[in-house]
C-alpha cells in the first residue's frame, strides 16, 4: 500500500511540474513523438513528419 502511495505522489508531482513548465512539456512531447515514430518502424522520418503536422501524439493532453 505504501508503495502505491509513493508512486501516485510521484506521478502527481510530475504532472504538476509539467503543467507549470512549458519548456519541459514541449521537450517531453517531442520525446514521446520521436518514440512513437521509432515504434512504427523504418518509416521514421515520414511518421515524425506526419505526427508534427497533425500535432503529435499528446497534443490533446498538453495543449
Amino acid at each position: 500500500m505504501n508503495r502505491n502511495k509513493m508512486l501516485m505522489t510521484a506521478l502527481g508531482l510530475g504532472a504538476a511540474y509539467l503543467m507549470r513548465n512549458k519548456e519541459s512539456r514541449d521537450k517531453l512531447k517531442g520525446q514521446v513523438n520521436d518514440f512513437a515514430g521509432n515504434a512504427k518502424g523504418s518509416n521514421r522520418s515520414h511518421a515524425t513528419t506526419a505526427n508534427n503536422k497533425k500535432g503529435g501524439l499528446l497534443t490533446n493532453f498538453f495543449s
